[in-house]
Formats: C-alpha cells, sequence, structure tokens
C-alpha cells in the first residue's frame, strides 16, 4: 500500500482562529485537492457536494449536512490519484483517516458519520437484502476489501451507537452522491452550515 497522508490541513486548521477561518481553509482545500475521479462519473469534490445537497433537500440537521459533506474528506487527504486507482484495490480506511483529523474541530455526530460510513455499507448489506443491488460498481468492489457485510454480531454492535441512525442516513447519502453532470450548489453555499457545527474553544 502506497499510502501517503497530507497533514498541512491539520495544522492549517489548528491555527486557524475563527470558525469562518477554518472552514474556508477547509473548503480551499477540499477544492484544490478534489478534483480526482471518485469514480467514473464524478470527482471527490462532486461527491461530497451531491451528498450535502441530497442531505439538505431531505430536511437534515446542519450537523448532517455537514457529515454529508465532509464524509470522504480522508480521500482528499491521501494520495489518491485517478490514475493510481490503488483505492479501489486496497482498503485505505480513508474514514479513519478523516475522522481522526477533523475530529478536534466537529462534533461527535459529524466524526461518528464520517468514521463510521464504510461499516455502515457493510451493515447495510446485511439488513436490507435490497442494499447491495443499489451499490455503484465502486462501492461493490470496495465491499470486500472492507470486510464483506457483517455478520449479525456486528450488526448489533453497530446499532448500539447512539448516532448509528444519522451513520445509516450519511451512508444513504452517499450512495446517492454519484450522478454525472448533476448541477449542485457549490462550496460557498455550506459556509454558514459548516461554521455552525465547528466546535466552541475551535473558534466558534
Amino acid at each position: 500500500m502506497n499510502q501517503k497522508v497530507d497533514t498541512s490541513l491539520a495544522e492549517c486548521l489548528e491555527n486557524a482562529k475563527t470558525a469562518a477561518d477554518k472552514v474556508s481553509l477547509l473548503f480551499q482545500y477540499m477544492d484544490q485537492h478534489g478534483q480526482s475521479f471518485y469514480d467514473e462519473s464524478v470527482t471527490q469534490l462532486q461527491h461530497g457536494l451531491q451528498a450535502a445537497f441530497l442531505a439538505r433537500t431531505n430536511g437534515a440537521t446542519d450537523e448532517q449536512v455537514t457529515a454529508a459533506l465532509l464524509h470522504d474528506i480522508g480521500h482528499f487527504l491521501m494520495d489518491e490519484h485517478d490514475a493510481q486507482g490503488d483505492f479501489l484495490q486496497e482498503d485505505w480506511c480513508h474514514e479513519t483517516v478523516g475522522a481522526d483529523l477533523l475530529e478536534p474541530f466537529f462534533p461527535t455526530v459529524i466524526i461518528e458519520s464520517i468514521r463510521q460510513h464504510v461499516p455502515a455499507k457493510r451493515y447495510l448489506c446485511a439488513v436490507d437484502p435490497r442494499y447491495h443491488d443499489g451499490l455503484s460498481q465502486a462501492s461493490k468492489r470496495s465491499l470486500d476489501l472492507q470486510g464483506g457485510k457483517f455478520t449479525p454480531e456486528e450488526v448489533a454492535e453497530f446499532e448500539k451507537n447512539p448516532h448509528h441512525e444519522t451513520v445509516v442516513l450519511v451512508r444513504r447519502w452517499d450512495d446517492g452522491a454519484k450522478i454525472k453532470d448533476l448541477e449542485v450548489p457549490g462550496l460557498e453555499a455550506y459556509q454558514e452550515t459548516v461554521e455552525s457545527c465547528v466546535l466552541q474553544g475551535n473558534g466558534k
């Protein structure tokens, strides 16, 4: 595995004085590093924006919209360019990378939604027989790398998480956010929403 995690964003967020500054820096990073393709249909940035749009149009809370927008931030932080293709053949644990980076700055429900959105796919494959059929080819390929569907014991453990319902919502928005050429609002539409979620003591 040729994994390289970019730590520059964490350093910038730590040094930013206000919530607005943190979110602006985060969005600048996403814009600069989100142009590689998530799959054959959308870039990483387009995928996040589509997920956030689905969340907002379904009446989600600010925290849920923010989680949907940022759920794949770990992909942005790793050396995962589409020309390499490695992240479709190896599990680079992008969910853990992203959650760990943002944990000092956002509440637990957002961090858990980022950290658990991959296990949520495995959970849904176990509890919803139709779910697997609706996955994209990229998600189906990565499922086996990520451990396959949950066992009954793993299902029960997942459901103990007090945020598991939000995690599942974020997962479903994730799955629906892969539509080629879909026009949705850009990052600027989420500035105030994400700012409102920055933790006290981290510029809020």
